[in-house]
């Protein structure tokens, strides 16, 4: 036993040749894209137009405690942190807000979610799946050349 370990230690390790394969995928879900399916109520993965007009409605009134049934900008940075993950994510409150008032309505909201899903729904049935939700992305997080010396 001892002669075997001896003669491994030895015998240098042979490199490994590198195998040029296909790049690392990432998954990507725009933000929105994460509400859209936090609203499917029943569960089957599958977000319809009811249930996206009741989640928006929910998400909607969780942050319009007033019932005033307008919120600001700094209110609509609270929903977005809230349902979108972070207080700059897309939509932006200039987008949503469609007249220009500085004031968000839940039926600007939700014109502007039915935009995005329909955009979503790749196959046009009037539901978005989880799958319609991915984008997938060769290159996500790699970058160009050594580390430190990217180029402006």
């Amino acid at each position: 036993m001892l002669l075997a370990l001896l003669l491994q230690a030895a015998v240098p390790a042979l490199p490994v040749p590198a195998v040029p394969g296909q790049p690392p995928a990432t998954f990507v879900v725009e933000p929105v894209g994460m509400a859209i399916a936090g609203f499917d109520s029943d569960g089957d993965g599958r977000t319809s137009r009811v249930e996206l007009d009741a989640g928006v409605r929910r998400s909607f009134a969780a942050i319009d405690s007033g019932k005033a049934g307008t919120i600001g900008y700094i209110a609509f940075a609270d929903w977005a942190e809230r349902w979108l993950g972070d207080r700059n994510a897309l939509p932006s409150p200039f987008e949503v807000d469609s007249d220009g008032d500085n004031r968000i309505t839940l039926a600007e909201l939700q014109a502007t979610f039915a935009r995005i899903f329909a955009r979503l729904d790749v196959d046009k049935d009037g539901v978005v799946t989880r799958k319609e939700l991915l984008t997938i992305r060769a290159m996500a997080g790699r970058t160009m050349g050594p580390p430190g010396k990217r180029k402006r």
